[in-house]
């Protein structure tokens, strides 16, 4: 069982409308508990979110209650212009039944098919869902990008390395991660032309085609014209 560090401090919201300067209102839930409204520091909670994220357990220590329950932060909401973090849910699973998560992905290391042949490290997801006991969910997964030796390695979800008590969601062939070959603009320079490579060129030519009928067209109607005007002259 993995050991919880993290602590957060709260206190019960007298009444959901209930709002503090510096707190953020957030709601504690779970299958064997009923809905509390709460409020949490704003800054001690931005600084846990991104320590813990939404797979690592937090005790949460409510004001004036003995009991500190285990929480994982389920959800948050953010101010759709500011981006700061408005609202957050912790959920009280049972650790004892296991639940399914997000965990952030983090890519290490430096792949030779990226530093010696100059490629381009593709990088297919950033979260893998994955299925353990609540205090046994991992914090992140590394993904160790040296063994993309050339273009043809690929790192599969198959591939990465997780506890034997926690098991990955998802097909074992997607792709985690692979590098690109650089597009080899001078060989492309080098082809020759052929027939047909051009059609912007044809285009012109054709236009230009077009604009020498058109003028013939009109230098005739304009001659038929004039010679019907000459003849009827002549008859008055």
């Amino acid at each position: 069982m993995t050991t919880t560090k993290k602590k957060l401090s709260a206190r019960v919201r007298e009444n959901r409308e209930e709002r503090e300067k510096d707190k953020i209102p957030a709601v504690l839930y779970g299958a064997k508990r009923k809905n509390t409204p709460l409020l949490v520091d704003k800054k001690k909670f931005v600084k846990l979110y991104k320590e813990a994220g939404e797979s690592t357990l937090v005790s949460l220590e409510i004001e004036g209650k003995k009991e500190r329950p285990l929480v994982l932060i389920y959800d948050i909401q953010q101010d759709p212009v500011k981006g700061e973090i408005i609202h957050a849910d912790f959920f009280e699973p049972n650790l004892k039944e296991e639940v399914e998560a997000e965990i952030p992905v983090v890519f290490v290391g430096e792949s030779p098919a990226v530093k010696e042949k100059d490629g381009t490290l593709v990088k297919n997801i950033y979260e893998v869902v994955v299925r353990a006991l609540p205090q046994n969910l991992p914090h992140e997964l590394e993904v160790d990008v040296s063994v993309l030796e050339d273009f043809h390695d690929i790192i599969y979800l198959k591939d990465l390395k997780v506890p034997s008590d926690v098991k990955i969601i998802g097909s074992d062939d997607t792709v985690v991660a692979m590098v690109s070959a650089p597009e080899d603009v001078e060989a492309e320079l080098e082809k020759p032309i052929e027939e047909g490579e051009e059609p912007e060129v044809v285009g012109k030519e054709e236009e230009k085609e077009a604009e020498d009928e058109e003028k013939e067209e009109k230098e005739e109607k304009e001659e038929e014209k004039k010679e019907e005007s000459d003849k009827t002259e002549e008859k008055e």
